[in-house]
């Protein structure tokens, strides 16, 4: 869901750098073959993850949710020489889906994959980490932060993707309605750490970025 007017958007896409021809041919594949291609992250948002990585120069990016593996190929950008990016999906069958990008990419022999839940997952990789992308289930946001705050190196970036939820983070949730619960407190918390500082930009579905200080 975009928060702009079309035209805005447009324009904004229109007058930013173009996506590399790989990335292009990924996003058309999973139009294609994916069951809900619009989680991809897309054209857009994937040049502000790719300037973001670029701005920080990160030794070590940890992607909690890889999907199709454009965000990651986005994030690789900016790794510095001998950087490792690692990525986790619980989804098994799109494992090789993402291994074939990878490996046309100039990074393939720096993202690491996992298959798995995040939090185990997270628990058996060992940081620090100067990025973070968290862009997997809403339920587990807060629990994703929990752990990962403490093997983040000082100065480094936390992204978190989908924190507006379609504007229902701004409405009266609905009793079972678990994930946009949890993404109303997750965006407090975020907000009101004092380790933290915070901006939540209205991009696409809502991306915010939190430094660790």
């Amino acid at each position: 869901m975009n928060f702009l007017p079309e035209n805005i958007d447009q324009y904004a896409s229109d007058h930013s750098q173009k996506e590399p021809e790989l990335l292009r041919e990924l996003f058309n594949e999973t139009w294609q073959k994916a069951l809900v291609p619009r989680m991809i992250s897309g054209h857009f948002q994937g040049r502000i993850l790719s300037m973001v990585s670029k701005l920080i120069k990160p030794k070590s990016i940890l992607e909690i949710g890889t999907y199709t593996g454009y965000s990651a190929l986005c994030l690789a950008e900016g790794l510095q020489k001998g950087g490792m990016l690692h990525t986790i999906d619980h989804n098994e069958e799109l494992y090789d889906f993402q291994r074939k990008y990878f490996d046309r990419s100039n990074y393939k022999d720096q993202i690491k994959q996992y298959v798995g839940e995040g939090l185990e997952v997270i628990n058996n990789i060992e940081g620090p980490f100067d990025l973070v992308f968290i862009d997997a289930d809403k339920a587990n946001y807060g629990n994703y932060f929990k752990a990962i705050i403490d093997k983040m190196n000082p100065g480094g970036v936390i992204l978190s993707d989908n924190v507006l939820w379609s504007g229902k983070v701004t409405e009266t949730p609905k009793p079972k309605d678990v994930d946009t619960i949890a993404l109303i407190a997750y965006n407090k918390m975020m907000n009101e750490d004092i380790r933290l500082e915070t901006v939540l930009l209205p991009i696409r579905d809502g991306l915010t970025i939190s430094r660790v200080k």
